[in-house]
């Protein structure tokens, strides 16, 4: 895995702006790992993706993350400040053959964890409910009850909701990576909660800032010195911002 320039990541968000969140984290994961086909990057799990998300998030930003939430009480604003090695799972990710069984009841369910092309199958559902289900009918690749064994394929819908609950919790269990949660309380009116941190959507967000910051770094210094956009773009953020300091820019 390497480091992206800033000329690569600014190309990589020029593709992205118009792709699902699941199609712009293996952007940037084909750019930091060029030896490994994109076809084989799309089938590693959601967590090991993560993973090397969270890397490459350090590696371009640092490793403190800062942000904010709402109460869903309150409706106050709640800051966030927290460093990446903080929500980094323990052991080892899930690789991208790695099955599991479920064992619950009378039911037997073969399955193997989340990845880009479920994220990206299921990136046009109107709920969660059908988000849920599809992707259930994905990653279940067996179901036996009693005897009787099948292809999972839609047959997920038909299983009680107790087994449901118990293979998303499996899922959870078996790549950790794939679902952090924060648990955050109000400082105002003392509700407590966990809340989903997605590393793809939010590094993505960090990336859009930058770009735009960097446009316009361009287009000054470009404007003033008549400086190419490649040559500007190979100094480092402190040179660029010395020279913005002497026009008065900063």
């Amino acid at each position: 895995m390497r480091a992206l320039s800033a000329s690569e990541l600014l190309r990589i968000w020029e593709r992205g702006a118009r792709q699902t969140a699941a199609r712009r984290a293996l952007l940037l994961l084909a750019a930091a790992l060029p030896k490994t086909p994109l076809a084989e990057l799309a089938l590693v799990s959601v967590g090991r993706r993560d993973a090397y998300l969270l890397t490459l998030r350090e590696w371009m930003f640092g490793a403190r993350i800062e942000g904010v939430v709402e109460c869903p009480r309150c409706r106050e604003p709640l800051e966030l400040m927290f460093d990446v090695a903080e929500i980094r799972a323990g052991g080892e990710t899930e690789s991208a053959a790695a099955t599991h069984l479920l064992q619950i009841d009378a039911y037997e369910v073969r399955f193997r964890p989340p990845n880009s092309t479920d994220l990206e199958a299921i990136a046009a559902c109107q709920s969660i409910d059908d988000a849920r289900e599809r992707l259930l009918a994905r990653c279940a690749l067996e179901i036996r009850h009693g005897k009787k064994k099948k292809p999972a394929g839609n047959g997920t819908n038909k299983l009680p909701p107790k087994v449901i609950d118990a293979l998303v919790e499996k899922m959870a269990q078996i790549d950790p990576q794939a679902n952090v949660r924060l648990s955050l309380t109000c400082p105002d009116c003392r509700n407590a909660w966990s809340a989903a941190f997605d590393i793809a959507s939010y590094l993505w967000s960090e990336i859009d800032d930058w770009a735009e910051r960097v446009l316009r770094e361009v287009h000054l210094l470009a404007s003033a010195y008549g400086w190419r956009e490649a040559d500007i773009l190979e100094m480092s953020a402190e040179r660029r911002s010395r020279y913005l300091e002497m026009l008065g820019q900063a």
